[in-house]
């Protein structure tokens, strides 16, 4: 399968979640008393995610303020693991990632890839393993918090944007497990007094949304391209 790059196509699905998380996030901008940067940083992720899952380049433009301006909330909640992922890895990927899908397109869409059973399961292997490993160390951090849920959410998001940088479905699989954990993680945030943990809540919500829409929309495209 294909998936158009350019700002038409939407359907009703991803013009109705759009808009509904966006009122969302700006009700409880209000209500909360949020920052205006906190409601940016929840835009341009929603924004990220939905144009990745329709294979569309301005996904990295948005994700780059995105991780950016999450990298910032992330320390002042003392994440570091995030803020190491976000700043280390996320920046520069955004980059690579814009360059490689834009160099696989075809007539403007971008082609997506299966991956082999024997390579899922050493995926999944390289998961368990590295989260157990970078919990162990944040664990002697002074100042971090839920150290091996937020080794579980760093190393996901490593695993995650290398499978999507490299046009693969599974990639949303991995997505999906990783959008758990951080909803857990902002939720135990928000328990013991973020400010920003109910923004971040809603915000790692629609991307769980999303994550199950772009796995749907994604293993219908390999499908296609294996028949």
């Amino acid at each position: 399968m294909q998936v158009n790059k350019s700002w038409g196509g939407w359907n009703l699905f991803e013009l109705t979640w759009l808009v509904l998380f966006t009122s969302i996030a700006v009700g409880f901008t209000v209500l909360s008393k949020d920052s205006l940067f906190g409601f940016t940083v929840f835009i341009t992720g929603v924004l990220c995610v939905v144009l990745a899952a329709k294979g569309n380049l301005m996904s990295y433009v948005f994700g780059m303020y995105n991780t950016v301006g999450y990298a910032y909330l992330a320390y002042v909640n003392g994440l570091f693991g995030e803020v190491m992922l976000n700043l280390l890895f996320f920046v520069p990927m955004n980059v690579v990632g814009f360059y490689m899908w834009k160099n696989n397109r075809t007539n403007g869409k971008l082609s997506m890839r299966q991956l082999e059973l024997k390579r899922l399961l050493l995926v999944g292997a390289v998961c368990v393993l590295g989260s157990l490993l970078l919990g162990l160390g944040l664990s002697f951090i002074p100042g971090q918090n839920s150290s091996y849920i937020d080794a579980t959410t760093t190393v996901l998001s490593v695993v995650a944007t290398l499978l999507m940088v490299r046009r693969f479905k599974e990639q949303w699989l991995v997505y999906i497990v990783l959008n758990m954990f951080t909803v857990l993680l902002w939720v135990i945030r928000m328990l013991e007094g973020s400010g920003e943990g109910l923004l971040m809540i809603v915000m790692w919500s629609a991307y769980l949304v999303n994550a199950v829409y772009g796995y749907y929309n994604w293993n219908k495209g390999a499908r296609e391209v294996s028949a």
